[in-house]
């Protein structure tokens, strides 16, 4: 047990020695995040040596974060695991990403670039939401590039927050009690997501995008600002003015559920 601690100790000071090379403002934001994706790591037992994890990037600040951070931690020999980097674009969607600088992230990292390109068909809109065909078919795409590249998990960049906003979008508009684990095995096939920035706060990434100078997409989604998770991030915005640890207290409920006190037929 303390030659694990003592390894785990060298990789954190490493992975803070990489990052926040360049500047030093970056420190504390840097530390933050690099512990909790390590706790996350061990705690949940995300990544295992000799793993292939294909990253969905989005190109947004907390995917591109992501690829940073996996992709400094994957220079280290424990566990020992390959990277591969996915961009799914959905023709329907009226957005644009610099596929360019996308891919020069990548490369920085050595990690392989794939762009995907994929689509639904028009009138399935008369019968359920954009944002729905699009997250469903992004969804199929990185199961698909997956398979074909080797990969048997898939990381994400959902962050703390993230999960606090699905779990209240279940409660809210589904009547169920559930939200984006930060391990998930599929039942039907030999797959598993993984979100290795679970534990960390939205706002400690967009500070650290904002140092790390992340460019933004070109045109962002058209339905962004309609959808019901932009009104639960509102709902949380509003619960952290009442108590600045709210997600904290909502992970915690989530960890600590007792059966015996919810009602049951």
């Amino acid at each position: 047990m303390e030659i694990r601690n003592f390894c785990s100790g060298i990789v954190f000071l490493y992975l803070c020695a990489r990052i926040m090379e360049t500047d030093l403002l970056q420190q504390k934001v840097v530390r933050s995040i690099i512990s909790k994706m390590g706790k996350a790591m061990k705690d949940y037992r995300l990544i295992k040596d000799g793993d292939h994890i294909l990253i969905g990037l989005s190109g947004g600040k907390d995917s591109l974060a992501l690829v940073e951070f996996l992709g400094e931690r994957m220079k280290i020999f424990v566990p020992r695991f390959r990277l591969t980097a996915v961009h799914v674009s959905i023709e329907n969607i009226g957005y644009r990403s610099d596929l360019e600088y996308l891919e020069d992230c990548c490369k920085h990292y050595n990690i392989p670039f794939i762009h995907h390109v994929t689509k639904f068909n028009d009138k399935e809109v008369d019968h359920k939401s954009p944002c729905f065909l699009c997250s469903w078919y992004r969804r199929k795409a990185l199961f698909e590039v997956a398979e074909k590249a080797g990969c048997r998990k898939i990381a994400l960049g959902h962050h703390k927050d993230d999960v606090v906003e699905t779990l209240l979008l279940n409660l809210v508009y589904q009547g169920t009690f559930g939200t984006m684990p930060p391990k998930l095995k599929m039942d039907k096939f030999d797959m598993t997501i993984i979100r290795p920035l679970c534990l960390v706060n939205e706002d400690e990434l967009i500070r650290f995008a904002a140092l790390r100078g992340y460019r933004q997409q070109s045109k962002t989604c058209p339905f962004e600002k309609e959808s019901s998770r932009n009104n639960m991030k509102q709902l949380v915005q509003q619960l952290k003015q009442m108590n600045p640890n709210a997600c904290e207290s909502i992970w915690h409920a989530m960890e600590n559920v007792k059966p015996q006190y919810l009602p049951k037929k």
